[in-house]
């Protein structure tokens, strides 16, 4: 069978199409096709309020682009799903709703903490039983998940992101919030808390740090990496380290999230997993359509 899953951001917009193999009670979700094309929704609806004309006709598009590769692959079942820039737009309703007169694609908005939702159902298949805080941390919002025991017992999400940082569009209320609500979590609690980071900065970051086998990284080390960062220019981060444009700018007010809720919980170091929505989306996809019949696998590779 195949899924694909469609990831709307406020950054970019992803498309994965994956292969679910069962063999030996063991299932794996292979990864057949990935695209992420850089169309900030974000920069539109956290400054108008609105998506604009011509990122309207872009997003058809690529709807359009999108749901081609879905045929020519023979997918099963899909799934589409829009975040925080699509929530706060205006117009986002009616632009889903012309996808999917036009383009026979049917795009939901979904609520931070559904999204969150999505993303843990993945993360908690290799938790222990220790306390971790997972930061996801997009283009317009950050979730918040606490964990403790392999089960999560706390979520929340806050209106501030990596796009929304770099625009100033983000509220001091909102950073003092992050740091009230953690703190307020874990006033009883006294183990040592392991952080858990997801989103395609994250990844960039450990991939600039002298990284370990165990996809792990001191905070110690993504300050350092910020550091590293902020003494470039842009047009170094694009040229030296020949990252996107649309990874060069928001690099660092991601960094800045993941720290800061870092910081808050006490913890001194992070996982990366390299797991983000399109893997909750398979999940979803999987335990909707399929009764679970082994120990699941994300294979990205």
């Amino acid at each position: 069978m195949k899924f694909a899953a469609i990831d709307i951001g406020s950054n970019a917009i992803r498309l994965q199409v994956t292969k679910v193999i069962e063999y030996e009670q063991l299932i794996t979700f292979k990864k057949l096709q990935y695209v992420r094309f850089p169309l900030r929704l974000g920069h539109d609806v956290f400054t108008n309020k609105m998506i604009s004309p011509v990122n309207q006709e872009k997003f058809v598009k690529l709807m359009t682009a999108y749901k081609n590769l879905i045929d020519l692959y023979g997918v099963d079942h899909y799934f589409g799903c829009a975040t925080s820039a699509m929530r706060e737009s205006a117009n986002g309703k009616a632009l889903t709703e012309r996808v999917l007169n036009e383009v026979g694609l049917k795009i939901n908005i979904i609520s931070g903490v559904k999204e969150a939702e999505m993303i843990n159902e993945v993360i908690s298949l290799d938790l222990d039983d220790k306390t971790y805080l997972h930061v996801d941390v997009g283009g317009g919002s950050t979730e918040l998940n606490f964990y403790y025991k392999q089960k999560k017992v706390a979520s929340k999400s806050f209106k501030i992101g990596s796009v929304r940082r770099l625009e100033r569009h983000d509220s001091p209320r909102a950073w003092k919030e992050i740091e009230r609500w953690v703190k307020d979590e874990l006033k009883d609690h006294k183990e040592k808390v392991t952080a858990i980071g997801t989103g395609g900065n994250i990844n960039k970051i450990y991939e600039l740090s002298p990284v370990s086998k165990k996809r792990k990284i001191s905070l110690e080390s993504i300050m350092k990496v910020q550091d590293y960062l902020g003494n470039l220019t842009l047009d170094e981060r694009l040229n030296r380290l020949q990252l996107n444009p649309d990874r060069a700018d928001v690099i660092i007010p991601a960094s800045e999230i993941y720290v800061h809720a870092m910081k808050a919980a006490g913890a001194r170091s992070m996982l990366v997993p390299d797991i983000g929505l399109k893997d909750g989306i398979n999940y979803y996809l999987f335990e909707k359509y399929y009764p679970r019949r082994g120990k699941i696998f994300v294979k990205n590779s």
